[in-house]
């Protein structure tokens, strides 16, 4: 989502939805035409035709999606979920539509556009629309209805729930196999489910009583006398209409109640007219006297429509109904569907998230008037909430899935930040793993590398490369190498051998640490990777103690500590020499657009005060990175700010196809030596360019401009370039705009994603070599080819930044911060990685910004302190469950002073012959983190949905082998998720929908290469808030201690109307602000006490001498001090345009390009698992 774009190109709110990629649709009608779909909560609903192409259902593909679903998600809260048994297809089918359908109907993977034939699969009614007292939407019926109690108990066999009620709010209970078992089968002996609700409440789900009339066990069809269908709504302000028709043939049999804001799912079936069979214990359901709801099952050979139906908690068949649908006739109006994308009730309070929310008004069954004007929804916070016990005993009940009653990351993290973040984490244990990355927690390095450097996708591994096929578990580790310790640790020692070097192993070069074994009394060694015995060194030599170890180990930080640095010899130098410290050049497009914006000026007035702050050791004074400046358009132009210099003196190289440098004394300088040269130049560069006509540029010349000054003074470094359009002059490398959205979606969408040219290909293995790295700073006005001009700062470790629609009042703050975090920030020169492992695994694939010339030597020309790499890890071998698993991860750099360090992590994991013991020790942020890198990869070969769902494949492996091998047995209609891995739904959903695989319609291929390269490089921590955004309810925020409050999950339904909220997602800042605001919180953050007051363009809060707005801009700049990148302020205020680009943030909701829901996902995953299983 592109958040640099002005307000007036975010979509309307009622644009066409488009479908879900990657997912079959089943065979599903639509709504008739005379129905418009609704997209916001608005009573003041009117009718008019369908937009062209618009589909309620987001389509789902027909491998994971057959036409007759298996099962339905639904679950009471206070039960595990379960999917019923497996219903087949019915054979019956609905009559023809005489009005036309605009609508796309796919059975088993073919697009059927218009009404569908006779021998289609059977349509259902839309589970999005209202139903009109009295109408008769057509069901289709399954056999003959039960006639008495032995074929209602056959119908409801494998209907069972199983476990207690949860011990925590938001997700399953644990088990003592340590799964989350969602559970949907069983004998209905439930509790009622406690929901604080009201007739007018979205969230009340209805409960299916019998009338006073009708038995309450259904037993017998109801007497043919009786009426079909009877309603009567509740008592409000809708007129009822007891004789009510149902609608003629040509309306489709529809009803004409606005249908429910949240779409149709696929993983979803109406209710139908049969009655749940009370079970043991359980006393019959009785609807409240005044209220007249189903007449029984319809009488045999009544001919019905609908699709095909699987069975819900409780449910007898075709009894079930989605969050978000109304009920059916007969069903009584009184209690209306969860509003998804309004702001509907919980059933439950999350942690931080106080009351239960009512929400929009009662739709009713009258249609309103066509020309009602508008209404604004209803504030949840608004609406008393009725006790209980005030409720009717057919309202205390649900059959649909409770979002609570599903795994909530928000549970998940606070847990482990109250259970693990008030002991220090201490290393000395192999195979333990670390507490989640969202939680605070203080590491003690005692011969295991710290979190902060490493985390694994698994800490046990299987022992045999069949365990691991059987699993499907990626065995990856995130490395950060240079990776920023919190304050409170301290950074890792320099060990300094002397002129021998480091003590490694003769065979596999492995470095001392504390893997190696001492033996013969401490003459020799044995590697702790590849076994092999070698003799310690005579000046290294130091007697063992009665266990073994080393006297002196506790001295030595290389054999007690997880993470050491060595001070390299000459040896481990290029060409056997010293090198040179680096140097930083700036290049700066001077071009037509760049100084029209106040680029140019911005850019120059900051690197004056920015050079005083270049990067240095902690023992320095003065850094000792050099620097020099060229500015570019059409041709370069050289600067020589030589200190002895009274002024700049500027040489202009307009051959661009043989770039090189025109001097060489004078151009890479010291910048204390020749301060008074240098400041005058940035004061003359943006005069000397404010006239320019000049809007061609050149890229790949700027490059190699950059290179050859390296190379000319024999160093390292770094490039600094700033640019800002497509390198269209003539020049190598030259550029055309390919930008075709056409391609999107199709099997050539993947060549947008590859250079267009080879050029910079081998330009980043020259600067490779060098040990030049690019980072790229882009000022974009439309498309300039991210993925091409990209590529040499990618694979030099460098890093891409992008301004798009650059203006200086609103987006200078970011880029100065982004600017000086850059220049500062601790960075490593010409490094040299390679992963080392013991016997019987090895390291086979690397994900991340760098080159590799061969297998195992991962090139890095820069190695900052944000980047991170991702490494797999496949047997070669069988490992022992005595010895574990071993890996090091050494790093040869040149540092900022121009030493040659190495830095060497080490860490073990533990070796597993039981797959349940892999499934205990699992960290899913990492995993995530494996399965997005690859994603990023894979889409420069293949179709963005075969990416899609390959990772779903692989993950509903993983949980379906867990499910066979691992957890206790249970009916198939459960879902069950092993402890540790109960978020990756949710999270593999949230990659799944995001802008670089799936994107929304106003993002563009550039922002999605742009996104592309960041995740490439992300470290867990980035790619966790990334994917899942941290959202906080300021309302609650406590401005006398320093906690923040407990953040609410990313769904619109969390949010309050009188509620004030903070998004952060790593690259954007939202601050949400409900229509209804208490005036004194808008005083205190805006000083202005009315809603309609606040300006929506800033892009940071007033400074206002009040201790609530000292707190949140406290806040807001501790987020964008803990990521890597400076966060832009955008505020939202409800209802308005803006709020499209902060609800693409909400990742639990549906989304606007066609990603299913959080529950949507879940139930498609668990389809996906019984397929496997089965």
């Amino acid at each position: 989502m592109n958040v640099n774009q002005q307000a007036h190109m975010t979509s309307p709110y009622r644009q066409p939805q488009p479908t879900l990629q990657g997912y079959a649709q089943p065979g599903y009608g639509g709504p008739p035409t005379q129905y418009t779909p609704y997209n916001s909560p608005n009573p003041g609903y009117q009718q008019g035709p369908a937009p062209a192409g618009y589909s309620p259902y987001s389509s789902l593909s027909s491998k994971a999606f057959p036409a007759t679903l298996a099962s339905d998600l639904s679950c009471n809260s206070s039960s595990p979920l379960d999917l019923g048994p497996v219903r087949p297809t019915p054979n019956s089918v609905g009559p023809p539509m005489s009005a036309p359908q605009g609508y796309s109907q796919f059975t088993q993977g073919d697009v059927q556009n218009g009404p569908p034939t006779m021998s289609s699969q059977p349509h259902r009614p839309p589970v999005s629309q209202s139903y009109l007292p009295g109408s008769q939407p057509a069901y289709q019926q399954y056999g003959v209805p039960p006639t008495n109690m032995q074929q209602m108990t056959n119908q409801m066999s494998g209907m069972h729930v199983s476990g207690p009620p949860p011990a925590v709010s938001g997700y399953a209970p644990h088990s003592s196999n340590s799964q989350t078992s969602v559970s949907f089968s069983g004998t209905p002996s439930f509790p009622p489910h406690s929901v604080s609700s009201q007739q007018n409440s979205p969230a009340a789900s209805l409960t299916h009583g019998q009338p006073p009339s009708q038995s309450p066990f259904p037993g017998a069809p109801p007497p043919v006398s009786q009426p079909q269908y009877s309603s009567v709504p509740p008592a409000s302000s809708q007129p009822h209409y007891p004789g009510a028709q149902p609608p003629p043939a040509s309306q489709g049999q529809f009803p004409v109640g606005p249908p429910s804001p949240s779409q149709a799912s696929p993983f979803h079936t109406p209710l139908s007219n049969f009655v749940p069979h009370a079970g043991p214990g359980v006393q019959p359901v009785q609807a409240p006297p005044h209220s007249q709801y189903l007449s029984g099952p319809p009488l045999p050979r009544q001919p019905m429509q609908g699709p095909p139906l699987s069975q819900q908690n409780h449910v007898a068949p075709g009894m079930q109904r989605l969050p978000g649908q109304a009920a059916p006739p007969g069903q009584g109006q009184g209690v209306q569907p969860q509003q998804n994308g309004a702001f509907g009730q919980m059933s439950r309070p999350q942690p931080g998230y106080g009351g239960s929310y009512p929400g929009p008004q009662n739709y009713g069954a009258q249609p309103p008037p066509p020309a009602a004007p508008p209404q604004k929804r209803l504030d949840p916070d608004s609406i008393p909430s009725p006790q209980v016990s005030e409720l009717p005993a057919v309202q205390k009940t649900r059959h649909r899935i409770d979002p609570d009653a599903i795994p909530s990351p928000i549970q998940v993290i606070e847990d482990d930040q109250a259970n693990r973040s008030s002991e220090p984490f201490t290393t000395e244990v192999r195979g333990q793993a670390p507490p989640l990355v969202t939680t605070n927690f203080q590491v003690k390095d005692q011969g295991n590398a710290s979190p902060s450097y490493i985390r694994c996708t698994a800490y046990n591994f299987p022992c045999t490369s069949d365990m691991a096929k059987q699993s499907q578990v990626p065995l990856a580790a995130v490395i950060k190498p240079l990776a920023t310790l919190p304050l409170d640790e301290a950074p890792p020692y320099i060990v300094d051998h002397g002129e021998s070097g480091p003590i490694r192993c003769n065979r596999c070069k492995a470095y001392m640490c504390p893997f190696m074994q001492f033996i013969e009394g401490g003459r020799r060694f044995q590697c702790g990777f590849c076994s092999c015995v070698t003799e310690v060194p005579p000046h290294y030599f130091q007697h063992l103690d009665h266990t073994g170890k080393r006297v002196d180990c506790y001295d030595r930080p290389e054999l007690s500590m997880g993470t050491c640095e060595f001070t390299a010899t000459v040896d481990y130098c290029k060409n056997n020499k010293i090198p040179q410290p680096p140097a930083f050049i700036f290049l700066i497009d001077v071009s037509y657009n760049a100084v029209k914006s106040g680029l140019v000026d911005l850019i120059c007035a900051e690197l004056k005060t920015l050079l005083d702050y270049l990067p240095r050791e902690s023992s320095e004074e003065d850094s000792c990175i050099r620097v020099g400046f060229v500015t570019y358009n059409k041709v370069l132009h050289f600067y020589n700010v030589k200190s002895s210099l009274a002024q700049p003196q500027m040489m202009v190289v307009s051959d661009v196809a043989d770039m090189f440098v025109p001097l060489l004394d004078g151009f890479l300088v010291d910048v204390n030596e020749s301060r008074a040269v240098i400041n005058s130049l940035l004061d003359q560069i943006p005069e000397m360019f404010a006239d320019t006509r000049e809007t061609e540029t050149v890229f790949a010349p700027v490059i190699q401009a950059g290179l050859e000054a390296l190379k000319a003074a024999d160093c390292a470094g770094k490039l600094f370039i700033f640019h800002s359009s497509l390198p269209i002059a003539e020049a190598p490398g030259k550029l055309k705009n390919r930008e075709d959205k056409k391609l999107v979606g199709t099997d050539k969408e993947k060549t947008l994603f590859q250079p267009q040219t080879s050029f910079f290909g081998n330009l980043a293995k020259e600067c490779v070599a060098q040990g030049c790295c690019v980072d790229l700073f882009l000022f974009p006005n439309q498309y300039v080819d991210v993925a091409t001009l990209g590529v040499v700062p990618s694979q030099t470790g460098g890093s891409v930044y992008k301004y798009t629609y650059f203006q200086v009042p609103s987006d200078g703050d970011r880029f100065l911060n982004d600017l000086r975090r850059d220049v500062q920030k601790q960075v490593g020169f010409d490094a040299v990685m390679r992963v080392r492992t013991s016997t019987g695994i090895r390291a086979t694939d690397f994900f991340g910004a760098f080159y590799m010339s061969n297998t195992t030597d991962v090139e890095l020309a820069g190695l900052d302190c944000d980047k991170a790499v991702t490494v797999e890890f496949r047997h070669d071998d069988k490992l022992s469950e005595e010895s574990g698993a071993l890996m090091q991860c050494a790093v040869l750099y040149t540092s900022c002073s121009g030493q040659r360090r190495l830095r060497v992590h080490n860490l073990s994991v533990n070796c597993c012959t039981q797959l349940a013991d892999l499934y205990r020790n699992c960290d899913t942020d990492t995993l995530i983190n494996f399965f997005a890198k690859y994603a990023c990869r894979s889409i420069l070969s293949s179709p963005t949905k075969t990416v899609r769902d390959t990772l779903i494949n692989q993950s509903a492996h993983i949980l379906s082998c867990y499910r066979k091998n691992c957890a206790s047995p249970s009916s198939a209609g459960q879902l069950i998720l092993p402890e540790c891995m109960k978020l990756l739904p949710v999270y593999l959903n949230c990659v799944l929908k995001s802008d670089m695989l799936q994107p929304s319609a106003d993002i563009s291929l550039d922002d999605r290469a742009y996104l592309r390269q960041l995740v490439t490089s992300m470290d867990v921590a980035e790619s966790h808030v990334f994917f899942y955004p941290r959202l906080l309810p300021l309302q609650k925020l406590d401005v006398e201690g320093d906690s923040l409050p407990t953040a609410v999950r990313a769904s619109e339904e969390r949010l309050s109307k009188g509620g004030l909220y903070l998004l952060e997602n790593g690259l954007h800042l939202f601050l949400w602000v409900g229509a209804n605001v208490q005036q004194e919180l808008l005083q205190s953050v805006f000083n202005t006490p009315s809603f309609g007051q606040i300006d929506p363009s800033m892009t940071n809060l007033p400074v206002l001498n009040n201790p609530y707005s000292q707190r949140l801009r406290a806040i807001i700049e501790s987020f964008r001090v803990q990521r890597p990148r400076y966060m832009k302020l955008m505020v939202v205020k409800q209802d308005d345009k803006l709020e499209l680009i902060f609800k693409h943030f909400l990742v639990e909701d549906k989304s606007a390009s066609g990603g299913a829901s959080y529950v949507d996902f879940l139930c498609h995953m668990h389809k996906e698992i019984r397929q496997l299983l089965s």
